[in-house]
């Protein structure tokens, strides 16, 4: 099942920044998904997520821009169970978590490491669409899910490092491969 989209402007790629950067750490606020500053950020993570090897989200402050809207496409990754395809919501949260598992996580915006991170196994996340800013419920379960969750937590201010239990969960990262490769 995939989410209709509403259609946005070209996007622009933009440079992904690195912890510590302090746009990383902060809580992003809420912002107009009607807007067209919206449209265009939303764009430009998209565009931006394209480009980017073994990339499946982009959440706003990777881009150093402090909004809560992000992007996930898990629809080519070999872990995925569930897709809704494109996913692009403004202002999302998790309305409803269950089944906690523990799984491998790394990000764009801390390349060198990965870590080992409990997430629910099967969510609900409730959001707004850019352009219309029509409210959608999004039912998701295993990579999908743990990938909503990831971007969310970029909006709220954390990273994958806030989650996991201990040093002893955090790797380095492995030699870098496409996944759709």
């Amino acid at each position: 099942m995939s989410l209709e989209l509403p259609a946005l402007p070209e996007g622009r790629v933009r440079n992904v920044v690195r912890a510590p950067d302090p746009v990383l750490s902060t809580a992003s606020p809420e912002i107009d998904p009607t807007s067209d500053e919206s449209a265009q950020l939303c764009a430009d993570l998209i565009a931006t997520m394209k480009v980017s090897p073994g990339c499946v989200g982009l959440a706003a402050p990777q881009i150093g821009v402090s909004a809560k809207a992000f992007c996930v496409d898990v629809s080519d990754h070999p872990k995925t169970r569930s897709s809704h395809g494109l996913i692009v919501l403004i202002n999302a949260d998790v309305v409803a978590t269950s089944r906690n598992e523990k799984s491998r996580e790394g990000c764009m915006s801390v390349p060198d490491l990965t870590g080992d991170v409990k997430r629910g196994n099967r969510v609900t996340v409730r959001g707004q669409l850019p352009v219309t800013g029509a409210i959608v419920e999004i039912v998701t379960d295993a990579y999908e899910a743990r990938a909503l969750q990831h971007e969310i937590d970029h909006c709220s201010g954390l990273l994958f490092l806030d989650r996991v239990a201990g040093a002893h969960a955090v790797f380095p990262r492995k030699v870098y491969q496409d996944p759709r490769a």
